[in-house]
C-alpha cells in the first residue's frame, strides 16, 4: 500500500515576506534555483518573485515537486481605505472564522490612485496563484492572506517594514496553516 504524505504549501513574492515565516516554522532553505524553497516537515516554502508570470511559472513547477492538502499566499497589499490600519490582516478568497475578509484586485504595476480601483486591497500576485493552484486544488483549499502595507505607494516598502508587519499577523498566518482539512 502506497501512503503519500501531502505537503502544506506557502507561497510569498519576497523574501522579506518570507523571513518571519521561515523563522516562525523553523525552515530550512532545500533550494535556491530558480527560486527559493524552505522546507520542514509538511510545510514547503516558496519564493516566487513579484508578478503574475513568476508565480504562475513557479508554482507550476513547485506543484510538480509535491502533493498538497493546501496553498496559502501570505503577502502584502496596498489598500484604497486610509481608514484601514497599516498592517491590517484579510483573506481575500474565502470567509474565515475570525479573520476579515476584502476584496482584492491584482495589477502588474503598483497603483498610486484608487480612481478605477473597485476594491479594498490591490496586489501583483493573488489572482495568478488562485488561478494555477486550481489546477491542483479545490477551492476550499486555497487562500490568500494580505496585510496591508500601504495606502496606494508605488515604492515597495522597506524589508524590515514588511517583516515586522508580518510578524504581527503570525498567529493569523498559523491559523489557517494548521486547519485540518
Amino acid at each position: 500500500m502506497l501512503i503519500i504524505f501531502l505537503m502544506k504549501l506557502l507561497h510569498v513574492a519576497l523574501k522579506a515576506e518570507a523571513k518571519p515565516l521561515i523563522e516562525y516554522f523553523k525552515l530550512k532553505c532545500i533550494t535556491t534555483k530558480p527560486y527559493k524553497v524552505y522546507k520542514r516537515d509538511d510545510i514547503v516554502l516558496a519564493i516566487c518573485g513579484i508578478g503574475r508570470e513568476k508565480t504562475k511559472l513557479h508554482l507550476k513547477d513547485i506543484f510538480d515537486k509535491y502533493p498538497f492538502k493546501i496553498a496559502i499566499s501570505v503577502g502584502i497589499a496596498g489598500c484604497k481605505y486610509k481608514e484601514i490600519k497599516i498592517g491590517s490582516f484579510f483573506c481575500t478568497n474565502q470567509k474565515l472564522k475570525d479573520i476579515r475578509f476584502a476584496t482584492i484586485t491584482t495589477v502588474d504595476k503598483a497603483l498610486d490612485t484608487s480612481n478605477s480601483l473597485k476594491t479594498t486591497l490591490v496586489d501583483m500576485e493573488s489572482d495568478s496563484f488562485i488561478f494555477t493552484c486550481r489546477e491542483f486544488l479545490n477551492e476550499k483549499e486555497i487562500f490568500v492572506l494580505k496585510i496591508v502595507s500601504d495606502h496606494l505607494e508605488t515604492t515597495i516598502p522597506k524589508k524590515e517594514f514588511v517583516w515586522k508587519i508580518i510578524e504581527k499577523n503570525l498567529k493569523n498566518i498559523s491559523k489557517i496553516v494548521n486547519l485540518k482539512n
